[in-house]
């Protein structure tokens, strides 16, 4: 195989996602091209998000629930 023929591969079964998936369901490709591009924005931002809802919890949690001296400590 050279290179035109791996190039040709990838083009047709691999870049061509979203125009084949437009074709099916008869919706414009630029609508699924916006669509996983924003679902792809809305996967990444909500992970990030629920790690500094977390951390905050964790640092409010720390702020109510003082760690006592055991009496092992003394």
């Amino acid at each position: 195989m050279n290179l035109e023929n791996i190039r040709y591969f990838f083009v047709r079964y691999g870049f061509n996602v979203s125009t084949r998936l437009a074709d099916k369901s008869g919706i414009p490709v630029n609508n699924v091209r916006l669509f996983f591009i924003y679902a792809s924005f809305i996967t990444l931002g909500a992970s990030f998000i629920l790690y500094l809802l977390l951390a905050f919890a964790l640092r409010i949690k720390d702020l109510f629930y003082k760690k006592r001296p055991s009496v092992f400590d003394l």
